[in-house]
Order: C-alpha cells, then sequence, then structure tokens
C-alpha cells in the first residue's frame, strides 16, 4: 500500500568549465567573474517537479484522505480496487500519529484530487525518505 524511496540531496546549476586560460597569469582572482549558481536539490522532488505543501494537521489530513479515497477508488478494477479498500485504513492509521514529521508534497499541476507525497528524515538520515500510497501512482517513462 505504501512504498518507500529513498531521496537524495544533489547539487544542481553551475558548472566547472576549464577552457585552458590562466586567470592567475592574467591578474584576475580564482573566483573572479564566476557566477555560481549551484543549489542543493532532492532528486526526487526535482526530477518530478514536486511542490510542497503546507503542513496538515490530523483534521485536515482526514478530509483529504477520505476525497482521495472516494475519487480513486472507482478509477481502480477488480483485486486492485479491493486491496485498496482493505489496506487504506492501515496505510492512514500508520501515517496520522507521523503528521507532524512529514513535509507534503504534490505533483506540479497541483491538483486538489492528486496523490500526496510524504517526506520525512529517518534518524540521523542526512537525505529524506519518501512514502507514496501506490495505488494512485500511474507509471510513466524516465
Amino acid at each position: 500500500m505504501l512504498w518507500e524511496v529513498q531521496g537524495k540531496w544533489v547539487v544542481q546549476g553551475a558548472v566547472d568549465v576549464n577552457i585552458g586560460a590562466n586567470p592567475s597569469a592574467e591578474g584576475g582572482g580564482e573566483d573572479e567573474g564566476v557566477d555560481d549558481q549551484a543549489v542543493k536539490v532532492v532528486d526526487i522532488v526535482d526530477t518530478f517537479r514536486l511542490q510542497e505543501q503546507p503542513a496538515f494537521d490530523k483534521k485536515q489530513f482526514v478530509t483529504y484522505i477520505k476525497r482521495y479515497i472516494k475519487n480513486l477508488t472507482p478509477k481502480l478494477e477488480g483485486e486492485a480496487q479491493d486491496a485498496f479498500k482493505k489496506n487504506i485504513e492501515s496505510a492512514t492509521k500508520f501515517l496520522l500519529p507521523k503528521l507532524k514529521d512529514f513535509q507534503f508534497f504534490v505533483g506540479e499541476s497541483m491538483s486538489d484530487d492528486s496523490a500526496l507525497v510524504f517526506a520525512f528524515y529517518k534518524d540521523g538520515s542526512a537525505d529524506p525518505t519518501f512514502l507514496y500510497l501506490a495505488p494512485g501512482l500511474k507509471e510513466i517513462k524516465c
């Protein structure tokens, strides 16, 4: 029901290109003229263009999950629908006490009925872990 995926902080942006010039011979400093645009991003957030959302309290989350269940259930077929109905309650009970530890993300469309992605940091980890509600995912080629 919940898929756990390990994210990773990566540096993105400016690239150090050596064009063979010798700035010290030309009187320039090491950093003179360099516009460093490098930024740290989480690979999953960047790759899938996820948008961070404000934190949910328990009441807001329950309201969201009820709407999500109502919207997703008719889109699932047969065994997938039965498994979703059977397991969504336990997944919700697992997530509820952890809400204060999560960052919430949605896809770039920021649609009200889209699935939430939950990010958190495991003890001692510098990289975030993401939780996805598996039945709501679509397969795409990257």
